[in-house]
């Protein structure tokens, strides 16, 4: 019967495991992380977390205990100036993580790496007013959207469509609200002759279109015609200089 005798069999006798998990404990403290065997780290946290509490309670005799445990008065030292800088203050517990690598090569034994959780620790009442905030602005951003789609389809009535999802209607109601974000007051005349002024515009761009899209000849016939003028103008550029210089010759002479 393995009467007093509690804790994981990691493999060794009792002075064995005792020197492996002090060993294991220092070198946490000193390197931050370790990689270890899983049974292993689950075996060591106890003894890290009451190294900090030692360190919290900061008097002489906790101080005793951690440089009996650790063996290392340099690093108890260390580990004590840290928890009175603040590191760990805001924590109740749970100072170690451990991340699990999967399985070794030879004997797959579960490897994990373990560390220390220095980041500041933010009260459960925090996170739950902050996860509260985010959810209410989730809820708030749809009404916005459904206020105004509300807005377009009162313009759409007011506009007189009938029809939803029309052409017209779409125009006439980006007409509306483009006026309306400008700070000015329609009324019906007005707004049926934004409509009509968008219309004409749509139109006049339309037919600019199809005259630059023309017909494929008439447009190689327009670009011959261009160079020919292009060729008769650099003639008669050259003719005219050549004739002054042949009046500055006659002059030197």
């Amino acid at each position: 019967m393995r009467h007093n005798k509690k804790g994981r069999k990691l493999g060794t006798d009792y002075s064995h495991t005792k020197a492996m998990k002090r060993s294991l404990v220092s070198a946490l403290f000193l390197n931050d992380r370790i990689k270890t065997v899983e049974s292993r780290a689950k075996e060591i946290r106890p003894q890290v977390d009451k190294v900090i509490t030692w360190a919290k309670r900061g008097d002489l005799h906790s101080r005793r205990l951690a440089i009996a445990y650790l063996n290392d008065k340099e690093l108890v030292r260390e580990i004590f100036e840290k928890v009175a800088q603040g590191m760990f203050q805001d924590r109740p517990g749970g100072y170690t993580r451990i991340m699990k690598l999967g399985p070794r090569k030879g004997d797959n034994a579960p490897m994990v790496i373990m560390e220390l959780v220095t980041e500041p620790c933010v009260p459960k009442a925090e996170r739950k007013a902050a996860a509260e905030k985010k959810a209410a602005a989730k809820k708030a951003a749809p009404k916005k959207v459904a206020k105004k789609a509300d807005k377009s389809e009162e313009l759409a009535e007011d506009l007189g469509f009938e029809a939803d999802g029309t052409v017209e209607q779409i125009e006439a109601v980006d007409a509306a609200e483009a006026v309306a974000e400008n700070g000015a007051e329609m009324t019906d005349a007005e707004k049926v002759e934004a409509v009509e002024e968008k219309k004409a515009e749509e139109a006049e761009a339309f037919r600019e279109t199809e005259e630059t899209a023309g017909d494929p000849a008439e447009a190689a016939k327009e670009e011959a015609e261009k160079a020919e003028a292009e060729a008769a103008k650099e003639v008669e550029t050259s003719e005219v200089e050549k004739a002054e210089e042949e009046k500055a010759d006659v002059k030197s002479e």
